[in-house]
């Protein structure tokens, strides 16, 4: 059984610019204490032809994790433009979000990406060098897709019962997997926390 269950993901500053940063609440529940960190990353996918183009916008460690509800927001730099491809700058694309634990990932976020400009005359004629600071993002947040990994959470578990599939590249998310709903969990916390750069986790 899985000794984190992720409960609750809100989509912060949305529909937002191209150019401002990625917010993310996340909720989880760790059923009993984890003495080894969590990492989180989140990965903006340039481009659907190639994980060449996939960005990894930020890592972050989270632990040691006592048991109960956490919450954090997980706070990311949009995509350095320069490594986008063009002819992918505006469209749909894919940002994702997954957590590992001794280095096996065992859940991962996709949501689709609508970047457009706002402007109706740039619609109607784009300009060849995308315009990023007239581009507006606006993520799904509504049809998440959530796809689980079976990992060995500690030394007592056998090799045998790792994960019963390999994690998909950013590519492949727009094309399989399987994918259930996030389900909502209590958003009361207390005052206690802890921060880093980007990110502030609470513990109830």
């Amino acid at each position: 059984m899985a000794k984190v269950q992720l409960g609750n993901v809100l989509v912060l500053d949305n529909p937002s610019s191209f150019l401002n940063p990625f917010q993310f609440e996340l909720t989880f529940e760790c059923i009993e204490e984890l003495k080894e960190d969590l990492e989180w990353k989140m990965i903006y996918v340039g481009s659907a032809e190639s994980e060449e183009y996939d960005q990894i916008l930020d890592t972050i460690y989270v632990g040691p994790i006592p048991e109960g509800r956490h919450m954090f927001v997980f706070q990311a730099d949009p995509p350095d433009v320069s490594k986008i491809p063009v002819q992918d700058a505006l469209g749909v694309t894919v940002v994702l979000l997954t957590c590992s634990y001794r280095g096996q990932e065992f859940v991962r976020v996709g949501y689709f990406i609508n970047n457009e400009y706002v402007d109706p005359e740039l619609r109607e004629n784009p300009p060849a060098i995308p315009q990023f600071d007239k581009v507006t993002r606006n993520i799904l947040a509504t049809e998440p897709r959530v796809t689980r990994f079976k990992i060995n959470w500690d030394d007592s578990e056998s090799h045998g019962q790792a994960a019963t599939a390999a994690p998909m590249t950013g590519a492949e998310e727009r094309e399989a997997g399987s994918s259930s709903p996030i389900n909502s969990l209590p958003s009361c916390f207390n005052e206690s926390a802890t921060s880093s750069n980007h990110n502030v986790m609470e513990v109830l």
